[in-house]
């Protein structure tokens, strides 16, 4: 009689748990956050979320002494000059992905895996034609989010600075 009890029991758990679902083993797919405030869609669809640089003393600093960079950010300088900007990597510690644009988004001039630079003299990068920003991202980012010279950034909820007015901060030196 035990022994005929024991069989239903055992019947019954292993009827139970044949009749469940099988689970997945598949993890469940969570998306990334979609970043808010400054940002920018780059042309692979990608959206990095942006620190932005408006001052001469936020600018000079950039990203130097910055162990890391989160995925899918980084900084974007804004000039209101018209003038040419060169950068260089002294004091950064992660090689950057350095992306000139023009007043519409369009890439001017890609600086790929620029790697840091810790003694000097240290080269700067860069094209020689005026530029109205510079973006920066984690070293081989351009590439995989196909950023080319030519293609198109969109810089979404970043508020440009009102253009200088008055004499020039720097004037000419006269022969």
């Amino acid at each position: 009689m035990r022994l005929a009890g024991f069989c239903l029991a055992a019947l019954i758990l292993i009827g139970a748990s044949c009749s469940r679902e099988p689970q997945s083993t598949t993890p469940a797919v969570v998306p990334s956050p979609t970043p808010t405030g400054p940002r920018v869609e780059l042309p692979s669809g990608a959206v990095y979320s942006l620190e932005v640089a408006r001052t001469p003393e936020e600018t000079a600093q950039g990203l130097m002494f910055r162990e890391s960079l989160r995925p899918r950010s980084g900084m974007l300088f804004l000039f209101q000059d018209g003038q040419p900007h060169r950068f260089w990597m002294k004091n950064t510690m992660i090689p950057l992905d350095m992306i000139w644009l023009d007043g519409e988004g369009r890439v001017i001039f890609v600086s790929a895996n620029t790697p840091p630079c810790r003694a000097d003299p240290c080269p700067s990068y860069g094209p020689d034609i005026p530029i109205d920003s510079v973006l920066e991202i984690g070293g081989g980012m351009a590439e995989r989010e196909k950023v080319t010279p030519g293609s198109r950034l969109r810089i979404l909820d970043v508020a440009r600075p009102p253009a200088p007015t008055g004499p020039p901060l720097i004037t000419p030196k006269s022969s």
